[in-house]
């Protein structure tokens, strides 16, 4: 008999269905009909790792889930976590914890600047980063990412420009949806940049685990100088896949803009500490090192299952990620609108994917892939996909 908090494999396809989950039951909401296949929202498919459900299974067993505070040792986790993987010494007085990064997005915009600043924000991008700007009543400011034939860079000479007419820049860090991972001559440009036009950086680092064997995340925060105002958002949420637990950290190098966040926090009574989040948290820093390892192996088997498709369809063209589990599609080629391209895969590939338009300047003609899945499901959602291509 398998022990009860084993791992469970990557190649198990876990039914998801009518469990509310977003990703699989809000389908029809999203893309007008229930049977295309959720590769979109970027939560994945897998298991959580056994040492979190096995943390999570013994609070459980305690019946009182009052309030609660984080114990001394998720700080000696976490801290460790970033020592041993990314080389990071973390100073826990800089460590605040809050609930979830787009929380911490909004928190730090509406914390650090006034209404009608600017906030200067590298695009395609998460769509959180346009939000927690547009929404708050601060101007945004989009920067396109520079493509090469060798991928994305940032376009260092529209920064500067734009820079001083801004407050603050949104980094992120590994990116979501090109997948890049920072060299430190661009993260030292930027934190250039940030000085000369003495920016606030609020870098959000959530994928930062999630890299490709062979590449590396180096935070911003390692090559930061004091005076830079820097804010690092972390957290285990896709790592893990545990995004739904809405726990994060923020590591803030200035005592000033650590004290505006934490007010902002309290005016609206927000509290992160919930029971089952804190140990889930604490456990994945904790035992979670040999899961991840095999996770970063299995998506990088199904990337290199993208990087095969489109050898045999060049009409759509990609930038293999060199982190997280997203692909960010160039499907140009096809020449059709965006509403049309969205049609496309929802109507002939039956696929439902992220609209690349929704990620700000830069989307357009673009769709972003989740290959956070089975291989069997992606190995189907590519034949579906294919099959789809033949009227082109």
């Amino acid at each position: 008999m398998m022990p009860k908090f084993a791992e469970i494999s990557f190649d198990t396809v876990i039914d998801r269905n009518h469990t509310d989950c977003e990703k699989f039951d809000q389908r029809e909401q999203r893309f007008g009909r229930a049977d295309v296949m959720p590769l979109w929202v970027a939560d994945m498919d897998f298991a959580a790792p056994a040492c979190v459900r096995k943390a999570l299974a013994q609070r459980l067993e305690h019946p009182v889930f009052g309030y609660t505070f984080p114990a001394d040792t998720l700080y000696e986790q976490l801290c460790g976590w970033f020592a041993r993987r990314h080389q990071w010494a973390l100073d826990p007085a800089q460590v605040m914890l809050a609930p979830g990064v787009v929380p911490s997005l909004f928190a730090c915009v509406q914390a650090l600047t006034q209404p009608g600043e600017g906030v200067l924000v590298p695009t395609p991008v998460y769509p959180p980063f346009l939000g927690a700007v547009q929404q708050t009543g601060r101007e945004l400011i989009q920067s396109p990412l520079r493509e090469t034939e060798r991928g994305y860079t940032l376009d260092f000479e529209h920064l500067e420009r734009e820079a001083a007419n801004a407050r603050m820049l949104l980094l992120c860090s590994p990116h979501n949806p090109v997948g890049r991972v920072w060299r430190a001559d661009e993260l030292k440009a930027l934190i250039d940049l940030a000085l000369r036009h003495r920016l606030v950086v609020v870098s959000d680092d959530i994928h930062c685990d999630l890299t490709y064997l062979g590449e590396k995340h180096l935070p911003l925060a390692t090559l930061a100088p004091p005076e830079l105002r820097l804010i690092t958002a972390l957290s285990p949420s896709k790592t893990f896949n545990i995004p739904a637990l809405n726990l994060s950290a923020l590591v803030v190098a200035h005592r000033g803009d650590s004290n505006a966040i934490q007010k902002y926090f309290q005016r609206q009574r927000v509290n992160p500490y919930n029971p089952f989040a804190l140990v889930a948290f604490e456990a994945a820093y904790r035992e979670g090192d040999a899961w991840l390892e095999a996770l970063r192996a299995y998506l990088g088997a199904n990337r290199q299952l993208v990087a095969e498709f489109q050898q045999v369809h060049p009409i759509l063209r990609c930038h293999l990620p060199q982190a997280s589990c997203l692909i960010w599609l160039d499907c140009r080629a096809l020449s059709l609108s965006d509403p049309d391209l969205s049609a496309f895969f929802i109507e002939k590939a039956r696929l439902g994917l992220n609209e690349g338009i929704s990620f700000g300047m830069g989307g357009e003609g673009f769709m972003r892939l989740n290959i956070g899945t089975q291989k069997r499901v992606l190995e189907l959602a590519l034949a579906q996909l294919a099959a789809s291509l033949k009227e082109f």
